[in-house]
C-alpha cells in the first residue's frame, strides 16, 4: 500500500493508551488499568510498540525516495506520564533506534499534572525532550469537576513552573472553555493562572459533547446543559483578548504561542499537509497520500504486531477531491493563511464572498481569517467547499 514520502516534513505520533481514570468528556483511544485487567500493560505496549517502530523502519528503507529526518515526534494519549521519566525515555529511545532524528526536532509530550514532579522532568529534559504540554482545564475546582478531571486547582501552574525549572523552554497549557456552570470570572481566572506560570503557548478549545461519553450522557438526561454557542463566541473573544495583550498570538484558531519557535512544529505538520507515522494503538499515518490506522485495542495492537507487518485496522489512498477538502479544512485555520492558488475556480469564487463578508482578507494572495472569521471558521470552510 505504501507508496513514497511526500514533500513536506515528517513526524512520529506515539499514542499511549493508559489513564488513571476516564475523564467524562473524553471520546479517545484510552483505558484505565480496570478495564485492560490483564489483557495488557504498560510493559506489553511498550514491547509491541518497539516491534512496529521496526517493522515500519524495515518498510519505509523500501520506498524509492530515502526516509528524511524526523522532525517532530509527539507522545500522546491518553496519559503519557503515567510511564515516568523513565518510561517516556525508553519510548524516545525506540524511535532513536529505527529513525533518524534531526538535530533540532522538537520532542514533546503531554503530561497530566497530577502525575508529574520536578524529578520527572528533570528525566524528560535529560532523555531529549524539547516540549511538554500540560493539561490544566480549568482554574475552577467545580469546572474541573464537570469535566472529571482529577487534578487539583493549582497543579497545572505548579507542574508548569517544574517544567521550566527543569529547563523546558517551551510549555503549553491546555484550557477548555464552555463547561456547563463556568462562568467569566472562572475563565478569567484559569487566563490568570496561564499567564502566571510564564508558558510560551497555551491551547484553548470550547467543549464538545462528543457522543457515547459520560458528559453526553448527562446532557441528554437533562443534568447538565448543553454548551451554548452564543456563550461559548464571546469566551473565544475573551480568551484571544486576553492571551493577545500577553504577547501571545494565534497562529492556529485554537492555539496561541509567544513567537515563531514557541508554536508546535508537530500539530502544524498535521495541519500544513506533512507526512507522520502514527505508532501504538488507534493511531492514525499519512504517508505520501496514503493513510492508515491502527487496531485499537492494546492486546489486539500487540498480537498484530506479534503476527508481524504493520498492526493496521484500515488503509485509504486519498484522491484528489480528498486532499482537497483536507487541506482547506486545515490550512484555513492558520494564521499563515491558504494560498488562493491551492482553491479551484468555485472556491476562488467563494473566497471572494468570504472576504467581502469581513469573514478573511487578502494578505500576499493568501486568504486568511479576521478575527470574526477565527469565530466562524467552520462556516468558512463550508462556504469554501460548497
Amino acid at each position: 500500500m505504501l507508496r513514497d514520502f511526500g514533500t513536506g516534513p515528517f513526524g512520529i505520533y506515539v499514542h499511549v493508551p493508559f489513564c488513571a481514570t476516564r475523564c467524562g468528556y473524553c471520546d479517545f483511544n484510552t483505558y484505565t488499568a480496570g478495564e485492560l485487567g490483564s489483557s495488557a500493560s504498560p510493559q506489553s505496549w511498550l514491547a509491541a510498540l518497539r516491534g512496529e517502530l521496526s517493522t515500519a523502519a524495515e518498510l519505509f528503507a523500501e520506498l524509492p525516495s530515502p526516509q528524511p529526518e524526523v522532525s517532530t515526534i509527539f507522545v500522546g494519549g491518553g496519559t503519557p506520564s503515567l510511564l515516568g521519566g523513565d518510561g517516556l525515555a525508553e519510548v524516545l529511545a525506540a524511535i532513536r533506534a529505527h529513525f533518524p532524528l534531526a538535530a533540532d526536532a522538537e520532542v514533546s509530550t503531554e503530561s497530566n499534572p497530577e502525575s508529574t514532579s520536578p524529578a520527572f522532568f528533570e528525566r524528560l529534559r535529560a532523555a531529549g525532550f524539547t516540549r511538554v504540554s500540560l493539561g490544566m482545564q480549568s482554574a475552577a475546582e467545580h469546572v474541573l469537576r464537570v469535566l472529571d478531571r482529577t487534578h487539583t486547582p493549582g497543579r497545572a501552574v505548579a507542574a508548569a513552573g517544574e517544567a521550566r525549572a527543569a529547563g523546558f523552554e517551551h510549555v503549553n497549557l491546555d484550557l477548555i472553555y464552555g463547561t456547563p456552570g463556568e462562568t467569566d470570572a472562572d475563565l478569567d481566572a484559569s487566563l490568570d493562572a496561564a499567564l502566571a506560570a510564564g508558558v510560551d503557548h497555551v491551547s484553548a478549545y470550547s467543549l464538545i459533547v462528543e457522543d457515547g461519553t459520560a458528559l453526553a450522557r448527562k446532557v441528554r438526561r437533562g443534568d447538565l446543559p448543553a454548551p451554548d454557542d452564543d456563550v461559548l463566541a464571546a469566551r473565544y473573544e475573551l480568551i484571544d483578548r486576553r492571551l493577545s495583550a500577553a504577547g501571545l498570538e494565534w497562529y492556529e484558531v485554537s492555539n496561541w504561542a509567544a513567537g515563531p519557535d514557541a508554536r508546535c512544529r508537530h500539530n502544524l505538520g498535521y495541519w500544513d499537509g506533512g507526512d507522520w507515522l502514527g505508532a501504538g494503538p488507534g493511531a492514525h499515518s499519512h504517508l505520501g497520500g496514503v493513510r492508515w490506522w491502527n487496531v485499537k485495542h492494546p492486546a489486539r495492537y500487540a498480537d498484530r504486531v506479534g503476527a508481524g507487518g504493520l498492526p493496521a485496522a484500515g488503509w485509504e489512498t486519498l484522491g484528489a477531491g480528498e486532499r482537497y477538502l483536507e487541506r482547506v479544512m486545515l490550512t484555513v485555520r492558520l494564521r499563515s493563511g491558504l494560498p488562493l492558488a491551492d482553491l479551484d475556480p468555485a472556491g476562488r469564487t467563494a473566497a471572494e464572498q468570504v472576504v467581502a463578508d469581513g469573514l478573511a482578507t487578502l494578505t500576499g494572495e493568501r486568504l486568511v481569517l479576521t478575527d470574526r472569521g477565527r469565530l466562524l471558521a467552520d462556516a468558512v470552510v463550508r462556504t469554501l467547499l460548497t
